[in-house]
């Protein structure tokens, strides 16, 4: 039953950040990619990017979101890795 629960739990996160990138279609938030575009553009205007991307997000700030989320995915992991070794070693002893 606690194993179902987590993954409710965990479904429950992953639409609440999709909801946003459904709902709001024009945010707009700079960073580092936008300011590197940017400074292509005045150094070399006649630069042209090798691919274009497969999925273009509907805004700015949408691209922070799947950063965010990437990053929390992974600290899950690791966080659950190190949890899992110190109980492990816990019970050796």
């Amino acid at each position: 039953m606690k194993k179902g629960m987590n993954w409710l739990l965990l479904a429950g996160v992953v639409v609440l950040a999709i909801i946003p990138l459904l709902i709001v279609s024009d945010s707009e938030f700079g960073g580092a990619d936008g300011a590197a575009e940017e400074a292509i553009v005045e150094i070399a205007p006649a630069y042209e990017p090798w691919f274009e991307p497969l999925l273009e997000p509907p805004g700015g700030e949408t691209e922070s979101l799947l950063f965010a989320v990437q990053a929390a995915l992974g600290a899950g992991v690791i966080g659950y890795a190190v949890g899992f070794y110190k109980g492990r070693l816990g019970r050796q002893k």
